[in-house]
């Protein structure tokens, strides 16, 4: 599976996926999605350009345990990766032609206003303020924002808990939906620790510089499945996350088509998070979400 790196993303630190976390050796790993036979699409339209070129680019996460992770082999694996593989299959692209760009939280409007990828698939959330920029299909998931600590943290039982101990370190990435949302809960903006991924946020959990890690509950799974017992959620999931795929803004045919292409594929979709994000312990297998209308 091929894929690029781009100068606006730092290096990528490699994580390794568990049995656990992402499939085993009894091959539960995910099928490849069906590739259609020459679909036909109106001209000018994004899908007839993407299936006469035969390729498509599609920007996600390359450190997130279950959704988007590049394992030791440097193949990129995950839900995320799974979603954006039905996609381009009913475009007519085999797997072996997308290009996985890896796309970190703060660039991801730049990566598609600067046409550097045709799509984003990466724990994504969908708002307001990311609408005046780019446009969203979706969304395909609902997750939540929850905290992550050491195991042997008895301080830290939720976001409350934040401000009542002003001293306290949480860590979340820049230019991400959680790192906004947990501000209204500490004490002073000093204990927010911003990294570009949050693998890096994991990383300092682990070595005491940080004393949480905040972001949607499932991607915090993956990470607590994956250390060996040093991690752990706290409190309960305080806010909505619904997960779109971000697009061009305005392109409302390629919006519908993914939307479409989605809820006809229900069961691919199942099996896509029962492959890889299903595998974390801890993890339901969700509902597809009915979409939004496009805009």
């Amino acid at each position: 599976m091929k894929f690029r790196r781009t100068a606006l993303v730092a290096t990528l630190s490699v994580v390794a996926l568990t049995a656990a976390a992402c499939g085993s050796d009894d091959d539960s790993s995910s099928s490849a999605p069906e590739v259609a036979d020459a679909p036909e699409f109106e001209a000018g339209t994004t899908m007839a350009e993407l299936a006469e070129a035969g390729t498509i680019r599609i920007g996600t996460k390359f450190d997130q345990p279950g959704f988007g992770l590049e394992n030791l082999e440097g193949e990129i694996e995950g839900f995320d990766v799974e979603v954006a593989k039905i996609i381009a299959g009913a475009l007519g692209i085999a797997e072996d032609d997308i290009e996985f760009v890896p796309t970190p939280s703060a660039v991801r409007e730049d990566v598609i206003e600067g046409d550097e990828v045709d799509m984003v698939v990466a724990t994504y959330t969908i708002n307001d303020t990311r609408k005046e920029r780019i446009s969203f299909a979706g969304p395909y998931y609902l997750a939540g924002q929850q905290i992550m600590v050491a195991e042997d943290n008895d301080d830290i039982t939720g976001p409350e808990s934040l401000r009542e101990n002003p001293d306290a370190k949480v860590c979340s990435v820049t230019g991400s939906t959680p790192a906004e949302q947990i501000a209204e809960y500490l004490a002073s903006p000093d204990q927010l620790t911003l990294f570009d991924e949050y693998s890096q946020c994991a990383d300092s959990l682990r070595n005491g510089q940080v004393d949480a890690v905040t972001t949607d509950n499932v991607i915090l799974l993956g990470f607590v499945s994956e250390s060996d017992g040093a991690f752990k959620l706290v409190g309960e999931q305080f806010t909505e996350e619904p997960y779109g795929i971000g697009i061009t803004k305005g392109d409302v045919a390629f919006c519908e088509f993914i939307n479409d292409t989605l809820q006809e594929n229900e069961d691919a979709y199942i099996e896509a998070w029962e492959s890889t994000a299903g595998q974390v312990e801890g993890t339901e297998t969700p509902e597809l979400p009915e979409p939004a209308p496009c805009a």
